[in-house]
């Protein structure tokens, strides 16, 4: 895709949403760590109804290592895979007392080094809690990328690193939020929502729903 259709497709985003938020629930780098890692396979919804007893007691490092694994479960429980996650949670709440005096590292590296902790966990804290220009790549991105042509490829890493060098460096820091919520309310796996899509015209997806004439022409209801 030209750059000149990438620009346009970020300038409509950014009008729409002018600053778009993660949907998982924080209060701090550490909380967002947390909620990231429990969202594994899970839905923003279920990590929020689990978090938002699981914060009033267990905000911080110190205090997550004191519940403990035990009493963590019974707070995450609704979660899948919420025993590996529990462990991984304390463990890297340990981790973080013992190397880093109870903080959130500002470094992949150290990131990736944490217990349940992968690229796109590290790039969702390192842009969401620190500002960083970083594009976590999840299902979702990973299938707006290619559908539309923005930054077509075979695997996350490549998505990530063709958006990198694509994306306009001025819509750097929200990019991802922008595509997790167009892949997440929008251009669905199953069905798209061409209709009600605001880069219709600029997608290369060849199964659109609809001419280009017809993109912001209001939605009719189908039996």
């Amino acid at each position: 895709m030209k750059k000149e259709k990438i620009e346009a497709i970020f300038e409509r985003f950014e009008k729409a949403n002018p600053n778009p938020k993660g949907e998982l629930q924080s209060v701090n780098p550490y909380t967002l760590l947390v909620a990231v890692v429990l969202s594994a396979q899970a839905t923003d919804k279920s990590v929020n109804l689990a978090t938002e007893k699981l914060f009033k007691v267990a905000d911080t490092p110190k205090k997550m290592a004191a519940l403990g694994e035990a009493k963590l479960v019974p707070y995450i429980k609704t979660i899948g895979l919420y025993r590996g996650k529990a462990k991984n949670v304390i463990a890297l709440s340990r981790i973080l007392l013992e190397q880093y005096d109870g903080e959130v590292p500002r470094d992949r590296d150290a990131l990736e080094a944490l217990p349940g902790v992968g690229r796109k966990t590290a790039n969702v804290v390192l842009n969401i809690a620190f500002g960083e220009k970083t594009i976590a790549v999840d299902t979702h991105v990973f299938r707006v990328s290619n559908r539309t042509g923005i930054a077509p490829g075979e695997t996350v890493r490549e998505v990530e690193d063709k958006l990198m060098k694509v994306v306009p460096e001025r819509f750097k820091l929200h990019a991802h939020h922008w595509l997790i919520l167009h892949g997440r309310y929008v251009c669905l796996a199953r069905k798209p929502g061409c209709p009600k899509c605001l880069i219709n015209d600029l997608c290369q997806y060849k199964a659109k729903t609809l001419p280009e004439a017809a993109v912001r022409a209001p939605m009719r209801k189908t039996r």
